[in-house]
């Protein structure tokens, strides 16, 4: 489901909402659904693999989650009200296979009456759903498939946009269930509807309970209803969320597919002083906004939709099945139903995390050619497949995004009767019988204590959960035999939780644990020891033997549970583990999430080990000084000021940049510190300080404490106004300089700083002086901006679009640029255009609309009168041929078949065959960002034209057709402008046919050139 992200830039930016419809086209296929026993033609799976429906409509409709219980009964979850209507549609169906073919043949309204579930989990004799407001329990108590028992279990949470609510309880290995959740985003064109932002989540009924204030401030949650266990989670997620082997938990939001919560709040509560704004890791090597490889003929994209890249990225799962090759051990799956795919990464250790990188090059796991496959979930079943659960709907996007055209259309809902399952096995696989043959609920409890060890995470999970619901203490000496099993390590993970959800873990079975050969499970053991740590000495020496254990994963619990304690071994088992690990940034934030202890010095012990060419060092320093500037005192921040600015030089230098600018992040949030008396010294610091880290340092901290009024700061403005104009001068004085005048009112150094934005001044004096002026509330920037807008390099003009997005009236100004052709569309870029056509602003908004998505007609004839290609027949090779003579003198695919001139299309192959031709035809429509003429005089006299290839501080490098780069010194440039013209000439039709250009989308479309990445 759709929302607002910011993903990267794409070749052609805003072209794909510029889609040519001829009168005389067929319907394209993206408005046609396929029936379900024409389904299966439609997918490509990896090799390997086979896929089989097991259930559609009329069965099933809109299904969003899936659950397979002890006994074999299939709960699917049906929210049929997305995107606008509450009006009390959703259901959730119960479902089995009666004839033992692996397909579904019946169906029960199991319950019914929801507003707009997400997420079903079994739990006790019943499940749990997430419905927001609420998580409820339903429970059959007769035996007829229907439930009987509604139970509100949790409440509080934000009726928000329904691709934001909470969603997809699932049950940790800890024993606690994990509620899926991010903060409210209430729409702006439907606030009657989805304006709700939630309050207190709290079990109602349950005096004394736990309460999470302000919707959970909008982060996931985990709940523990059998001990009235409820607490707020340290980051997000949207739409889904997973768990790996060892209990790492990965989430997801809608243009980032893989994310790593790594550290919990439960160690980042200790410490107040801690400032860490995210605690999360994107740990995709591909990119956070990640190219894909969608098969899907003629998608039907919406206006503020994303193309080829991560946009709806939901539904992840970390496959633990034991039913797929080995190497699939190490996969995560996510689905992106915009995309129509399923997407697979391996999973790394790297550090305290991971990295993730694609298990397939230029292709997906999943992908299908039909529009309408909308793949929302994955789940693991007891037979090992993977299960993906496909939403089928036309419309996948939330009408916030949409234009009003297609709102208004009547296409909104079209599917809502429609949705299919789907079962990926290793070819060959036989159909599943679980549905009859499963017999969990009849398995003793020393059968399921066997369980525990299986290589199906679907049996160990279900297994645990059995156990504990049966209170099963009679297999306690099982439970511990099975934790020294030398052959199951995963049994003897599940063991431990078993044993602590039965409350029968002890500290001599965690001791042994602690000693395991398999460093997953040492890791847990070190969680599992925690309750234990304050009065068991015997515990702690165990974990002390820890601190140079051989993973680094490990090492890390240790430090986030050594935190708790302030012992004079466990400090310094902590730093021990801190410098062995300093590179990793999130060992910094372990160490440094450690209760406050008096008299313990870690800023000393950096500093006299400090090594100025390590970053790590600069990275702690910095992380401890914010710390002292967030909860120090006026004299402990003073003293930290005067130590750095004082400090002699010498051979242990390079700290002091770090401390200042540690000190100024933290003195944010610290209103109650001054530094009255070291404003003087910190202004001759920032002019004279011979380090430049000192000087920009000093400033920041002046911005926090202001100027001091007297003759030094007038002697110093004037010398800083003298500076900053000085070519001569160093360029990181003279942006120290424009930063210092920054602190004063900007708006005596308006002429000054209109003339530092020039291109013969070196770029980060620019972007200096652009930010200073911008820094003036009024619209002075905006007005410089659109002046001068034509002598502006592309770096330059990149920071200026963003001085726009300030306030209305800044707007406003840049709509009137756009209007007036004075600055094109593409230089606003993809985010930003997204950004202004959902903003507040009724009428700015409609305006965005209006003019981001113009037509130019200028050429629209030449277009409509190729509106027949896009129904021929096209030939392969053929089109290989034409891109060869008429594309490949400017154009890459991949980067391969050609020069790099122009936009490489290796991503082209993702959008409309319309929208390309559209380019193809009238390039001028809208000049792809960074790929429009530019036309520069030098003092010589000698013109220069060609394409700005990259931008350096003292240097331009002008790219020319045929690929010939010239590099030309900034101080040599007498007067730059943009031509406002493509590099693709207009013309193309008098040397292309109909027929040519048929072969040619074929070919930029699906092309599988033996030179060229698809």
């Amino acid at each position: 489901m759709k929302s607002i992200h910011i993903p990267k830039p794409l070749v052609g930016l805003l072209l794909c909402v510029f889609t040519l419809t001829a009168s005389n086209s067929p319907k394209p296929d993206s408005f046609r659904e396929v029936p379900p026993e024409k389904a299966l033609a439609t997918f490509q799976v990896a090799d390997g693999f086979q896929i089989e429906m097991i259930a559609s409509e009329p069965l099933i409709a809109d299904p969003v989650a899936m659950e397979i219980d002890e006994l074999g009964r299939l709960y699917v979850v049906e929210m049929h009200g997305y995107p606008l209507d509450k009006s009390g549609s959703g259901k959730i169906k119960l479902l089995s296979d009666k004839d033992g073919d692996g397909k579904m043949d019946e169906s029960i309204v199991f319950a019914e009456g929801l507003m707009l579930p997400t997420g079903v989990l079994r739990w006790k004799k019943g499940i749990l759903v997430t419905d927001a407001p609420h998580v409820l329990y339903l429970e059959d108590t007769d035996g007829d498939g229907k439930s009987d028992v509604r139970d509100t279990l949790i409440t509080g949470f934000a009726l928000s946009n329904p691709q934001h609510n909470l969603n997809n309880p699932i049950l940790g290995l800890d024993n606690w269930i994990y509620l899926g959740h991010e903060p409210a985003v209430s729409t702006q064109t439907y606030k009657s509807e989805f304006g709700d932002r939630g309050g207190d989540v709290y079990y109602p009924g349950k005096k004394d309970s736990p309460r999470l204030p302000d919707n959970a401030r909008g982060r996931s949650v985990r709940l523990r209803p059998d001990r009235t266990g409820l607490e707020i989670l340290s980051a997000n997620t949207q739409f889904g969320h997973t768990f790996d082997t060892w209990g790492h938990y990965l989430l997801v939001s809608n243009a980032n597919h893989i994310i790593h919560q790594v550290v919990s709040s439960t160690y980042l509560n200790r410490n107040p002083n801690l400032l860490v704004s995210n605690a999360t890791q994107s740990i995709s090597d591909h990119g956070s906004s990640a190219q894909v490889y969608p098969i899907t003929q003629n998608p039907q994209n919406q206006l503020l939709t994303d193309i080829g890249v991560f946009t709806s990225a939901c539904g992840s799962m970390k496959y633990q099945g034991g039913l797929f090759p080995a190497l699939f051990d190490s996969v995560s799956f996510v689905a992106e139903p915009v995309s129509n795919i399923v997407h697979a990464d391996f999973l790394h250790d790297k550090g305290a995390t991971f990295s993730a990188s694609r298990v397939y090059q230029n292709k997906e796991f999943l992908a299908s050619t039909d529009a309408w496959f909308r793949p929302v979930n994955m789940y693991t079943g007891p037979d090992g497949a993977m299960y993906v659960v496909d939403y089928y709907r036309q419309i996948i996007e939330h009408p916030e995004w949409m234009g009003e055209d297609v709102i208004k259309s009547g296409q909104l809902y079209n599917g809502m009767d429609k949705g299919r399952l789907y079962r990926i096995t290793p070819k060959g696989t036989k159909p599943a019988t679980w549905s009859k043959d499963l017999k969990t609920a009849g398995l003793s409890d020393k059968e399921l204590v066997k369980r525990l060890a299986d290589p199906n995470i679907w049996w160990r999970r279900n297994a645990q959960r059995l156990l504990i619901d049966r209170n099963a203490a009679g297999e306690a000496s099982s439970l511990k035999q099975m934790v020294t099993d030398e052959n199951n390590p995963a049994g003897r993970l599940h063991a431990l939780y078993t044993l602590e959800g039965l409350g029968l873990l002890h500290p001599e079975t965690i001791i042994k644990a602690l000693k395991d050969q398999t460093p997953g499970v040492r890791e847990n053991a070190i969680k599992l020891s925690e309750p234990f740590l304050k009065d068991h000495q015997d515990v702690q020496k165990a974990l002390l033997s820890l601190q140079k254990d051989p993973n680094a994963k490990v090492r890390f619990q240790l430090l986030c549970t050594l935190g708790s304690l302030n012992t004079p071994e466990i400090i310094s088992a902590r730093e021990t583990i801190l410098f062995q690990d300093l590179e990793d940034p999130w060992m910094q934030i372990a160490a440094l999430s450690a209760a406050p202890a008096a008299g313990t010095n870690l800023l000393g012990a950096v500093i006299n080990r400090f090594e100025k060419d390590k970053p790590a060092y600069a990275s702690l320093v910095e992380r401890l000084s914010t710390m002292t500037g967030n909860g120090g005192t006026s004299e402990e921040i003073a003293a930290a000021v005067k130590r750095a600015l004082l400090a002699p030089s010498g051979k242990n230098t390079g700290w002091q940049p770090a401390v200042l600018k540690g000190l100024a992040d933290g003195l944010k949030n610290n209103k109650s510190a001054s530094l009255k008396n070291e404003q003087t010294l910190l202004v001759n610091a920032a002019l004279t300080n011979p380090s430049s880290g000192v000087r920009q340092g000093s400033i920041q901290l002046l911005k926090i404490t202001g100027l001091p009024q007297n003759a030094t700061t007038t002697a110093a403005i004037a010398k800083s106004a003298k500076t900053a104009l000085d070519k001569n001068e160093k360029v990181d004085n003279r942006t120290a300089a424009i930063g210092f005048l920054s602190l004063d009112n900007p708006k005596k150094q308006v002429t000054l700083l209109k003339k530092l934005i020039a291109p013969t001044e070196p770029l980060p004096v620019q972007l200096a002086a652009l930010r200073t002026l911008s820094a003036i509330p009024d619209e002075t920037v905006s007005s410089f901006v659109v002046t001068n807008w034509p002598s502006l390099t592309p770096d330059v003009r990149n920071a200026a679009i963003n001085t726009f997005m300030t306030s209305d009236a800044r707007i406003t100004l840049l709509l009137d640029a756009v209007e007036q052709k004075i600055i094109d569309p593409s230089s606003i870029g993809w985010p930003r255009s997204v950004g202004l056509m959902a903003q507040g602003n009724a009428q700015l908004k409609a305006r965005s609309r209006m003019l981001l998505t113009k037509k130019d007609d200028g050429r629209q004839e030449i277009v409509r009168k190729y509106a027949p290609a896009l129904t021929m027949t096209g030939n392969m090779d053929n089109g290989k041929m034409v891109f060869q003579k008429n594309c490949s003198a400017c154009h890459q695919i991949g980067g391969k078949s050609g020069t790099a001139y122009g936009p490489d299309l290796g991503t082209i192959r993702n959008r409309r065959p319309e929208s390309i031709m559209g380019d193809i035809l009238n390039p001028n429509m809208s000049i792809a960002d960074g790929f429009d003429i530019w036309s520069i005089e030098m003092k010589t006299g000698e013109p220069v034209q060609g394409l700005i290839a990259t931008e350096t501080p003292t240097a331009l490098t002008i790219k020319n057709y045929g690929g010939q780069e010239t590099v030309i010194a900034r101080a040599n440039i007498k007067s730059l402008k943009a031509l406002g013209m493509s590099v693709m000439p207009a013309g193309l039709e008098s040397q292309i046919s109909q027929q040519e250009m048929a072969d040619l989308l074929l070919y930029l479309k699906q092309g599988k050139d033996e030179n060229a990445a698809h």
